[in-house]
């Protein structure tokens, strides 16, 4: 999986298909990501502690890695990812025309 956390994402297929945000969690062992503002579901939570917030509470579920591309903001479209060795240190470009470093 090429998608890290903190990477800005479009979403590819599925009901929020055309959101941008950024990636708050990424579970490599089972492929998926968690996506600020994408795949959001009402769950109903009780207060635990003191100062907790207890009702329906809005929350971002995961998303398969494979239903998002990386957002190059200079192409203003998902890019596939590739990536460049400059001496001996790996970079992560996008494969769009702009060829943009990550």
């Amino acid at each position: 999986m090429n998608i890290k956390k903190n990477d800005t994402v479009i979403v590819l297929s599925g009901k929020d298909k055309g959101v941008k945000g950024k990636v708050l969690t990424a579970m490599p062992s089972e492929n998926k990501l968690i996506v600020e503002g994408v795949n959001v579901a009402t769950v109903h939570q009780k207060a635990r502690k003191q100062g907790e917030e207890s009702g329906r509470i809005r929350k971002e579920t995961p998303i398969r890695a494979d239903k998002v591309a990386l957002y190059c903001p200079k192409c203003n479209k998902g890019v596939r990812i590739g990536f460049k060795v400059e001496g001996d240190k790996k970079i992560r470009v996008g494969r769009g025309k702009c060829g943009h470093e990550i």
